[in-house]
C-alpha cells in the first residue's frame, strides 16, 4: 500500500484554465459587450457570475484538498467528494484501454493527464488521473502491463516476447493534413465567425452606416471584392490548416502483439491505446465529401469504453484513403477482413422502403393546416426529401456474410460499414412487421459490448437469409 497521494499542486492551474476557457465568452459579453448596459438582468448577470467565479475557485481547491488516489500491485484506488467522501477501486487486470491527454497547461509543468477505462458501464466505468507526473503514469501504466501480462501467461494467451515489437502502420503528413482540412470544409469557418464577429461589433460601435457605404463601393469596384475574397479564402485556408495541424499533426497509428495506439497533436497531445481482444467491430464511415474524394474514417468499437466519450480517440485517423484503412485494418486486425463487394437487396426492399410511414412529413401536415396553412407547401418539400433518402440508403445498403465475420452497409447522407465477427456478438434478433411480411424480409440487429451497449439493425433481408444467419449465430453456441 502506497499511502494516499494528493494530485500535483498544477491541478489548481489545470481546472482553473478549463473553468476559464468555459466562462470567458460570458465576461466577455458582459463585461466588454454590454460594458455600458444598465439593464437589470445584465447588471444581476455581472453579480451572479462573479459569485459563480468564486465558489468554483473555492470548489476547486476544495477538490484539490480533499481527492486523492492509491495504486497497489493489484488495485487502484480514488478518493473523492468534499462533504460526502467516496471510494471507487479498480482491479488492474480490469482495464481495458488507457488514453492520457497533455494540454499546454500540462506542458509547462511537465505533467500530463491519464484516463483508465474498465469494463463497468456508467461514470464508475473510469478511472481519471488529471494531473499527474510522468514518472508516476509510466509506473501505473507499467503495474497494469505486469498484472494483465500475468494473467495472460497463466491463461496462456500472450507470450511476452511479442508484445515488446511495435510496428508502425500509419503517420499523417503535410499531405495528408492538407486533405483534411479541406475535406473537413474547416477553411470556411472563418466566414461564420467574421460574420459574428461584424455583427456584435455593429451593435456595439454603430458600423452599419460605414459599412453601407464601404458595400456600395465594393460592388461598383468588383476587382476588389472579388480579390478581398480570395485573400479571405487563403487567409482561412492557412488557418483551417493550422486547426489540422494542432489537432492530427503527429497522427501516428501502431501496434505490437496485443494492442494498437494511437498517438496524435501538437497543442493538446494524446495517447492512446485499446486491447486487440477487447474490440467487438470495426466500422468505417463515409460521408458524401469523403466519398467523393475516397476518403474514410475508421472507428474501432470495444468491450468497456465509451462510444460517446471516447469517439476522438478510439478512432484511426478520420481522413484515411479507404484502400489504405482497409490496408490497415487487415495489417493490424487479420481476424477483421473488410469484403469490399458485398450482395445489393433486390428491388422488393427499395418497394418496402418507401411505403413505410412517412412520420415527419403527416406530422408537418397536420402542424401547417393547424397553425399556418399558407406554408403547407414546406410538407410537399420534406416528403420528397425524405423519398430521395430512402432511394439513396437503398442504393448504398448491402450485406455479407463471409467465415465467422458479418459486414453491413448502410445510411444516405453517411454510409457506415460494420464488420463483426459471430464470436462478439451478444444477441440477435429477427423482427417481421406486416409491411415486412407482404414483401418477404425482415429486420435483422444484433447488439455488441461497448457503453452504452452498440445495436446494429438492417432493414430488407429476405427471409431465407435471415433464417441462414439466425441458424449461423446459434452455431456460436454449438462450438462455445
Amino acid at each position: 500500500m502506497s499511502g494516499i497521494q494528493r494530485f500535483h499542486p498544477a491541478f489548481l492551474a489545470v481546472e482553473l484554465v478549463s473553468f476559464a476557457k468555459g466562462i470567458f465568452f460570458v465576461y466577455f459579453f458582459l463585461f466588454i459587450l454590454k460594458a455600458q448596459s444598465s439593464s437589470s438582468w445584465v447588471v444581476w448577470g455581472r453579480y451572479i457570475l462573479v459569485a459563480w467565479t468564486v465558489w468554483a475557485i473555492v470548489n476547486i481547491l476544495l477538490k484539490w484538498i480533499s481527492h486523492g488516489y492509491e495504486v497497489t500491485d493489484r488495485t487502484i484506488v480514488i478518493h473523492e467528494g468534499i462533504v460526502v467522501k467516496t471510494r471507487r477501486t479498480a482491479a488492474l487486470d480490469r482495464i481495458h484501454n488507457q488514453t492520457s491527454n497533455t494540454t499546454f497547461v500540462h506542458k509547462w509543468f511537465g505533467l500530463t493527464s491519464l484516463k483508465l477505462e474498465t469494463g463497468t458501464s456508467g461514470n464508475h466505468g473510469e478511472v481519471e488521473f488529471p494531473v499527474i507526473t510522468l514518472k508516476e503514469k509510466e509506473r501505473i501504466l507499467s503495474l497494469i502491463g505486469l498484472q494483465q501480462r500475468e494473467n495472460a501467461q497463466v491463461s496462456g494467451d500472450v507470450p511476452l516476447e511479442e508484445e515488446a515489437i511495435r510496428t508502425v502502420h500509419f503517420q499523417s503528413n503535410k499531405k495528408d493534413l492538407i486533405r483534411a482540412s479541406f475535406t473537413s470544409l474547416s477553411f470556411l469557418a472563418i466566414f461564420p465567425l467574421l460574420s459574428a464577429a461584424y455583427s456584435n461589433l455593429a451593435v456595439f460601435f454603430n458600423l452599419e452606416d460605414g459599412a453601407e457605404g464601404a458595400w456600395d463601393y465594393l460592388v461598383l469596384h468588383w476587382w476588389m471584392l472579388i480579390i478581398l475574397f480570395i485573400i479571405a479564402l487563403l487567409l482561412s485556408s492557412i488557418i483551417g490548416y493550422g486547426r489540422m495541424y494542432l489537432k492530427y499533426g503527429t497522427f501516428t497509428i501502431s501496434d505490437d502483439h496485443d494492442k494498437i495506439y494511437i498517438e496524435k497533436g501538437v497543442a493538446n497531445v494524446t495517447h492512446f491505446s485499446i486491447p486487440k481482444r477487447k474490440i467487438q467491430a470495426v466500422v468505417v464511415e463515409q460521408t458524401i465529401l469523403k466519398r467523393l474524394v475516397g476518403l474514410a474514417s475508421v472507428k474501432l468499437i470495444s468491450a468497456g469504453s465509451s462510444e460517446l466519450e471516447s469517439e476522438e480517440t478510439s478512432s484511426l485517423y478520420p481522413f484515411l484513403p479507404k484502400h489504405e484503412a482497409y490496408r490497415i485494418i487487415q495489417e493490424m486486425l487479420p481476424h477483421y477482413e473488410i469484403k469490399e463487394e458485398m450482395g445489393r437487396f433486390p428491388r422488393n426492399v427499395l418497394w418496402a422502403k418507401l411505403l413505410r410511414p412517412y412520420y415527419v412529413t403527416i406530422l408537418s401536415i397536420v402542424g401547417f393546416i393547424i397553425f399556418k396553412p399558407s406554408l403547407l407547401w414546406i410538407s410537399a418539400i420534406l416528403f420528397l426529401l425524405s423519398l430521395i433518402l430512402r432511394v439513396l440508403d437503398y442504393t448504398f445498403t448491402s450485406y455479407i456474410r463471409h467465415g465467422e465475420l458479418i459486414q453491413i452497409r448502410s445510411g444516405a447522407i453517411t454510409t457506415e460499414t460494420f464488420v463483426t465477427h459471430k464470436r462478439r456478438i451478444q444477441q440477435a434478433t429477427v423482427t417481421h412487421s406486416w409491411l415486412q411480411r407482404r414483401f418477404g424480409i425482415a429486420t435483422l440487429s444484433f447488439t455488441n459490448r461497448a457503453d452504452p451497449t452498440h445495436v446494429s439493425e438492417l432493414y430488407g433481408v429476405s427471409n431465407q437469409e435471415a433464417g441462414e444467419f439466425y441458424d449461423w449465430y446459434r452455431q456460436k453456441s454449438a462450438s462455445s
